[in-house]
């Protein structure tokens, strides 16, 4: 998994990758290939450089190749893609941006029952402290006399 994002962290791939989802989606033969010559031209960058990254894809399994005589049709491949899908499904379902009252709500707590319950927290917690010293200060005289 590490791998695949690293290879995706680079722009340049990520760009091979939309062209390649582009053509998938307006390719009547369900293949959506496109040659290296094709991604060239669209992206605007050398030869050499849209290889070196296509290699990088291949050998992720991000894409998949097709040899004809000296030409090369690339196409994209969903079961990496689809890893990672299923890794960050839980993280776009998680709403970031919800406030402790929307919380509180779905709880069913209304602000007098959490402004109760944090009244009994604090009592409680006083409550604690007072009887965690008091039984301190007992067992030090308790040691002192015993001296």
């Amino acid at each position: 998994m590490a791998n695949i994002f690293d290879v995706v962290a680079d722009s340049t791939r990520r760009d091979i990758l939309h062209i390649l989802l582009e053509r998938y989606n307006q390719s009547a033969d369900a293949v959506g290939e496109l040659s290296v010559s094709d991604i060239v031209s669209r992206l605007g960058l050398s030869q050499p450089t849209i290889s070196k990254h296509l290699k990088v894809l291949r050998e992720a399994g991000l894409v998949g190749v097709r040899e004809e005589g000296q030409h090369r049709f690339y196409h994209l491949d969903y079961a990496p893609l689809e890893e990672i899908e299923d890794w960050l499904i839980p993280f776009l379902s998680v709403d970031f941006d919800v406030t402790a009252e929307e919380i509180d709500a779905e709880a069913g707590l209304k602000s007098e029952q959490r402004a109760f319950a944090a009244a009994i927290g604090k009592a409680f917690a006083d409550t604690s402290f007072q009887m965690s010293h008091a039984v301190k200060d007992a067992t030090s005289k308790k040691w002192r006399k015993n001296d």
